[in-house]
């Protein structure tokens, strides 16, 4: 009976050590599967970034032109910022993208 005993101990220890080995495997699987799916992101999001700046850029050179038309002494002032605003989010784009790819 003590002999039955051990043996069922032992194989339940057996059947709990082989099952944290089997379920370390799958967490491992999905966390690779989701950095996949994560990075998959980065193109599509870089490219309407990029697309979102080019926007920015004409709506920027519309009203500076505007301004400049008019003869607003604050031309530089707003072509400056407009810039600054297109260069911002085509960096910000670039340095994402290569910080997580």
């Amino acid at each position: 009976m003590e002999k039955q005993r051990k043996k069922l101990i032992l194989a339940g220890m057996i059947l709990l050590s082989v099952s944290g080995v089997f379920a370390q495997g799958n967490g491992a699987a999905g966390i690779t599967e989701a950095t996949q799916m994560v990075t998959s992101y980065f193109d599509p999001a870089t490219k309407l970034i990029y697309a979102i700046g080019a926007v920015v850029g004409l709506i920027g050179g519309v009203k500076v032109y505007n301004k400049f038309s008019s003869g607003d002494p604050d031309t530089s002032k707003t072509a400056a910022s407009w810039f600054g605003a297109c260069i911002f989010l085509i960096v910000a784009a670039t340095i994402l993208r290569s910080f997580f790819l």
